[in-house]
């Protein structure tokens, strides 16, 4: 089960120049519910030193908080799940597997999608360059053009598979490899989302910064 955390903002104390995460409730319990308005803010990565940033290689996905997820989204979770290393798990479409990380995954009802994953094996400078250089060379990816730094080395991409738009930003931080990336379905505007995926990798790094 999700937790949410109303003092989210002090995990970024070593990050982040300002930030306010303000959540209520658990995931997967507040769909349906009209009441419920999440406030959140959320400082944009472009305003985040990501070098000064650690990443724990663990468990951290009942450590974010629920405003932060839906300040993403846009919206109320309708969906979510998660695995850890070691699970059978769903890695990608149609590959299931025994899992080398921590995943986590939300869905609101209009099918827009925020994911964050770390490996949970270290992974080396020269790794870390090599899956930069494999980042955009999936079908329909490319660069994020004047994208904010995130980890070093680290690499920012879009990509539009079936008219999903993707923006995901991963990096090393030390020997952790860690990835965020926010999906808006066909239809919508993707205009602001690499702003809106920026500020979920914000939310992220507060979720898995060391205790």
């Amino acid at each position: 089960m999700l937790r949410a955390r109303s003092a989210s903002a002090r995990r970024l104390s070593t990050v982040l120049l300002t930030v306010a995460v303000v959540g209520a409730g658990v995931a997967g319990c507040t769909s349906g519910d009209g009441g419920h308005q999440p406030t959140a803010t959320s400082t944009p990565l472009a305003q985040v030193d990501t070098r000064a940033a650690s990443v724990t290689r663990g468990a951290f996905c009942d450590r974010l908080p629920v405003a932060g997820i839906e300040h993403a989204l846009g919206a109320a979770v309708t969906d979510h799940s998660s695995y850890a290393s070691g699970d059978r798990a769903s890695i990608a479409d149609g590959v299931k597997d025994v899992a080398h990380e921590f995943s986590c995954t939300f869905t609101a009802e209009d099918g827009t999608t925020a994911r964050a994953w770390v490996f949970a094996p270290p992974v080396t400078r020269d790794r870390g360059r090599d899956l930069v250089a494999l980042a955009t060379q999936g079908a329909g990816c490319s660069d994020l053009a004047q994208a904010p730094t995130f980890g070093r080395p680290g690499v920012a991409t879009r990509c539009v598979v079936d008219g999903v738009t993707t923006v995901t930003f991963a990096g090393l931080f030390a020997d952790a490899w860690l990835s965020c990336s926010l999906a808006v379905p066909a239809g919508q505007s993707a205009a602001d989302l690499p702003d809106r995926a920026g500020t979920w990798c914000v939310t992220v790094l507060a979720a898995t910064a060391p205790a």
